[in-house]
């Protein structure tokens, strides 16, 4: 009886093992990995890592805390405003320093208006970066080691988002964004001469890519745009991937469903296609929606007519109307934008759902997913934000709140947490020091 007993005990032991063993391997937001699958962590970590929070470009250099990377041009225009606020500081608390909504006119940091769009290293200790505000926008490059910035670009209403720098370091892929709503796929050098657009049409081509290997090809993602007779946009159909061969001047398609968006591509030294898919969302107005403005429409109308009062008692008494309108209007959590959807970032908290502990903006429906040249597809992680292939083809994703790294089928790795991260961008590795030495 005891050799029974203690037999059945080693059995249930190792049925113990065997569930923990399972539970390990799975977390619920990694799946299968694909062969031959990255080895991440085999060496030392030495890249730094980058991204873009609420149009804040932030860095991070192995070993180091986080820092905000300060644009001496943004500095400058600071300083210029705060100039002019001392000039004109007499007219606080006077109707002179309020606005037509009865607001009081404040300068700050905030207030400058000017975003990081999108960002991309050179060096390891260089990034080039575009940033814009409602009139301008500028390419600029940046040494971290010496705090000095170069200006490459500077245009009026010109806005580029998407940088990619091709391996060889002199030419670089960007989106630009019309003020109609389209978008098209630039390349230029990385000095910002020899400009010229690749696509073109009444359609959203975004996040362009280099195929390595492949010199005149490109990859993009690519939806539609659906307008009425007055020209303003109703709604963007479904993302794509599409390659471009440049020197043929033909496209093709990659990827494409009517259910599903494909975002972000981006080919990986091993040939392997590297993607975000998510559920395609139509735009719907139903009856929910009708029932809602039909009930606001009295409010709805008498706020604007307040404030259509409210700006002729400016001009004509410097009086407001509007003596309690309360602090200027800030970014709400509730409104977020992400790869072009908005997200209800207070809901996403209160979700619960977590990466190793980091919160998730994004539902589980964002995935990461790996697609061989056979056309095997794996899905490498959830609830994914975006993405980016470092130097050494180690995978970084965020969720919207944390930046991390994947080591096969293991769990992610969390390597930094913040709030709202947008994107996120790889920097390459820095030498060790024996390399430096030698060097």
């Amino acid at each position: 009886m005891h050799l029974i007993a203690l037999a059945a005990g080693i059995v249930a032991l190792i049925v113990i093992i065997i569930i923990m063993n399972r539970g390990t391997q799975r977390t619920g937001d990694i799946g299968s990995a694909p062969a031959p699958q990255p080895n991440v962590f085999a060496k030392p970590w030495r890249n730094g890592l980058a991204f873009i929070s609420n149009g804040k470009l932030f860095y991070q250099a192995p070993g180091q805390e986080l820092r905000e990377v300060q644009s001496p041009h943004v500095r400058s225009v600071m300083e210029r405003m705060e100039r002019h606020q001392q000039l004109h500081g007499w007219k606080e608390g006077t109707a002179f320093a309020r606005s037509f909504t009865g607001r009081d006119r404040h300068v700050s940091a905030d207030a400058v208006g000017i975003q990081a769009t999108s960002a991309q290293f050179v060096a390891h200790d260089r990034v080039l970066y575009f940033l814009r505000d409602d009139s301008f926008g500028g390419l600029f490059e940046y040494d971290l080691a010496l705090d000095t910035e170069k200006r490459l670009i500077h245009k009026q209403h010109l806005s580029l988002e998407d940088l990619r720098l091709h391996p060889d370091g002199h030419r670089l892929l960007c989106a630009h964004h019309a003020r109609n709503g389209a978008a098209n796929i630039v390349v230029m050098d990385d000095d910002g001469s020899n400009y010229r657009e690749l696509t073109g049409g009444d359609t959203v081509d975004t996040a362009p890519a280099w195929v390595p290997g492949q010199p005149d090809a490109i990859l993009f993602q690519s939806s539609g745009l659906a307008r009425n007779p007055a020209g303003y946009v109703l709604a963007q159909g479904p993302t794509s991937i599409q390659m471009a061969d440049t020197a043929a001047g033909s496209l093709t398609v990659v990827l494409e469903d009517p259910r599903l968006d494909f975002l972000q591509p981006r080919v990986g030294a091993n040939g392997y296609l590297y993607f975000i898919r998510r559920p395609y969302e139509a735009p719907r107005y139903g009856m929910e929606n009708a029932l809602t403005d039909a009930l606001l429409f009295p409010f709805r109308l008498v706020r604007a007519l307040l404030h259509y009062l409210n700006f002729f008692s400016l001009m004509y008494t410097r009086k407001p109307l509007i003596t309690a309108s309360g602090p200027a209007v800030q970014a709400d959590l509730k409104d977020i934008l992400i790869k072009g959807k908005r997200l209800d970032a207070e809901a996403a908290l209160r979700a619960g759902v977590q990466i190793n502990g980091v919160p998730s903006l994004v539902p589980a429906s964002w995935q990461l997913i790996c697609r061989s040249p056979q056309g095997e597809e794996h899905v490498l992680a959830s609830h994914v934000a975006s993405f980016d292939i470092a130097s050494d083809d180690t995978i970084l994703f965020s969720n919207g709140y944390g930046v991390f790294a994947l080591d096969g089928a293991n769990p992610p790795q969390v390597l930094l947490r913040d709030k709202l991260i947008a994107d996120v961008i790889a920097a390459p590795a820095v030498a060790s020091p024996e390399v430096e030495a030698q060097q």
